[in-house]
Parts: C-alpha cells; sequence; structure tokens
C-alpha cells in the first residue's frame, strides 16, 4: 500500500513516498501471539523515522532499539521515544537495554525493531556484517517464553529509489568536491568524475596515514589502510586480537578505548590520543563502506547517489546534500522462527538465514 510521507522526511531527507509490502505477515505473527523482532537493513540515517508508515500499517508502534549517540542530538533526543525507541550502548554490554529488549520480546505485546548492521552503511542494495548479539538476544527470549509461544524475526528490506534527473542532482555536488581538491572543473562524463573523485580521496587519506599514495588495485589499498590504522591499536589494547570483519574490529576496538575516557582516568595527553584513535576508527569504517566495485559494477543513480553522499561525509560534511525525490519501498519478509538453543562452534544459521533473505528481499 501507498503511504503519505510526515513533512519532516520530505524537507529534510527528499522521501515524497514510501510503500510498505507485506504488511499483513507481521500481522499474522501478531494474531499469533508471537514475540517478534523486524530485522531491517540500515543505508540511511533515515531509515528508523520510516518506521512511522510501518506502525499504521501493523495498528502499533514497535519499539526501536536505537544506538545512545543518536540520543545526543536534542531533536532526535525528542523524536525517538515518541516513535517508540530507547537506547543502546555499542560500544559495550549495555546490560538494561539488552533485559528491555528481550523483555518485550518475551511479553509479545509489541514488535522490537533492531538493525542488525549496527551501523549506516549507505549501500541500498547491500548487507553487511550481522551482529552475533542480534541471535543471542532472539534466543533468550525464545527461551524465557518457553511454551508460551514462539519467537520470530521478519527481515525487513529498506530500498531507495530516486525519482528525478540523477545527473542534475549529482552535478553540482561533484563540482563543489572537485573545487575542494583544487581540480579545475572536469571533463568527461559524471559516472567517470565520481570514479576520480574516489580515486582522489582515497590518495589523500593514503597521503596522510602512509606518507605516500599506495600501490595496488583499490581493493588491495583499501585493505592495506584499514590495517594500517586498525593493527597498532589492536596490538596495544587487544593483545593483537583481530575479527575478520572491519565493522567488528572497529566495535572491540572501540569497546577497549572508551570506558577510561569516560570514567576521567586520562591525562590530557592521553584523552587526546584517545580522541585521535577514535577519530580514526571512523575514518577505517568509512573506507570499510566504500566498496570498490560499487559503481563500477552497477551505477545504478541510488549507488551513484549514496557514493557522493560518502564523499561528502569522508570530508567532514555531517549533513550530505539532499537529493530528491526519492521513494521508498518497505518489503516485509516471511517470519523466520528463533530455536532457544544453537550448535556451538559453527556458524550461526539464524543469522545466515537472515542476511540471505533480507538480500532477496533487496533484489529487484
Amino acid at each position: 500500500m501507498g503511504l503519505g510521507m510526515p513533512r519532516r522526511l520530505k524537507k529534510h531527507w527528499g522521501i515524497e513516498s514510501v510503500e510498505l509490502r507485506g504488511g499483513e505477515l507481521i500481522r499474522a505473527s501478531m494474531a499469533a501471539g508471537q514475540g517478534i523482532m523486524i530485522a531491517p537493513n540500515h543505508c540511511r540515517p533515515c531509515d528508523p523515522l520510516l518506521l512511522s508508515a510501518l506502525s499504521k500499517e501493523i495498528g502499533c508502534a514497535p519499539y526501536i532499539m536505537a544506538s545512545a549517540h543518536l540520543f545526543r542530538s536534542p531533536v532526535l533526543r525528542w523524536l525517538l521515544p515518541r516513535v517508540g525507541a530507547f537506547s543502546m550502548n555499542r560500544e559495550g554490554m549495555d546490560r538494561e537495554s539488552l533485559k528491555t529488549a528481550t523483555g518485550i520480546l518475551t511479553a509479545a505485546k509489541r514488535p522490537l525493531v533492531i538493525f542488525p548492521e549496527g551501523v549506516i552503511t549507505r549501500t541500498n542494495d547491500r548487507v553487511v556484517h550481522l551482529q552475533e548479539g542480534i541471535s543471542f538476544l532472539a534466543r533468550s527470549a525464545a527461551k524465557a517464553r518457553g511454551d508460551a509461544g514462539k519467537v520470530v524475526i521478519h527481515p525487513l528490506a529498506i530500498r531507495y529509489r530516486f525519482m528525478g534527473d540523477w545527473q542534475a542532482s549529482v552535478r553540482p555536488v561533484v563540482e563543489s568536491l572537485e573545487k575542494r581538491f583544487g581540480w579545475k572543473i572536469s571533463q568527461g562524463s559524471i559516472l567517470e568524475r565520481v570514479s576520480r573523485l574516489g580515486y582522489g580521496l582515497l590518495g589523500l587519506k593514503e597521503v596522510e596515514y602512509f606518507g605516500v599514495v599506495q600501490e595496488g588495485t583499490v581493493e588491495q589499498r583499501l585493505g592495506r589502510f584499514m590495517d594500517r590504522v586498525l593493527s597498532p591499536m589492536e596490538q596495544a589494547y587487544l593483545a593483537g586480537r583481530s575479527e575478520e570483519s572491519v565493522v567488528m574490529r572497529v566495535k572491540n576496538l572501540r569497546k577497549a578505548l572508551l570506558p577510561a575516557l569516560v570514567a576521567g582516568e586520562l591525562s590530557q595527553e592521553e584523552r587526546e590520543q584517545r580522541w585521535k584513535m577514535l577519530f580514526d576508527l571512523e575514518v577505517a569504517q568509512q573506507a570499510y563502506h566504500f566498496p570498490p566495485d560499487y559503481i563500477a559494477q552497477d551505477p545504478t543513480p541510488e549507488r551513484i547517489i549514496e557514493t557522493v553522499e560518502r564523499y561528502e561525509e569522508a570530508l567532514g560534511n555531517r549533513r550530505p546534500t539532499i537529493h530528491r525525490p526519492m521513494r521508498v519501498i518497505m518489503t516485509v519478509g516471511e517470519a523466520i522462527e528463533v530455536e532457544s538453543k544453537r550448535e556451538r562452534g559453527v556458524a550461526d544459521p539464524l543469522m545466515g538465514d537472515l542476511r540471505r533473505k533480507l538480500l532477496d528481499l533487496l533484489t529487484p
């Protein structure tokens, strides 16, 4: 069904309309008395605000687990609780928030929304690493419910469509970025210029962290850059322990760096060093979300817009240029039943199933 957009989403994010598909699947799970987790992909900052459309469709406002840092904004601190959001400290084991989330699933009165990627990806049709804590939380609730009923996870694919002239929308941003690099206005197609900006931005960061521009493919250079940023910190604060996923590497390092900083246990010099390391972690995570084949493989208008938005963010613009009009298609997937136990020593089948179904729903 089609739903109109609140004025704020239209003004600040360029979203003109949203279509929700499959809402009846969640209503059926609610009617069966199941504990319901809704798991969307998370490609844009405004994703949580889109859930007002879901609320209208299912007849109630779901609870939303949101990262604690979002509540630092005065506007979001006022707005998020009014759409059912509660805070979760993403840097550590926030036991109170986990207890709240488990209680919501166990009580089975209203659905709970958790974004399993844990970060904003700016990849409209891909899914990055899913947080394993989602599985732990869902299985804990399934165990607590026992014979009272099932706990299920509904994937929710959020897909954005740009409905205007993407070249006319992107061109002024590309020209502005080229001027920031000190370049003359480039010749060539917009796509070629966007690709060139990516090489320029990567080279700029390599000179900052390595001293010289690196050789190799973009994928090799990105991997080398992330290791350059993360490995020394892992040696110093995690005894060299590392994870396969960059998202998890960043998360573990933030967990190691933040407690002493928050507790005020450091000298001024140490505080400045920690803040610099946290900034470096943000840079590494941004680099991770620059998939080297994203616009080379399938340069859709949405992928090109997302790439330019990432460039703006990497250069310090917290509010990238708004591209309008956007249309959003939200698609609910079939329920995935959660077992209270899992086999140890193997990849979690629950998270693998969720990832596959999200990708299927995002595929046109």
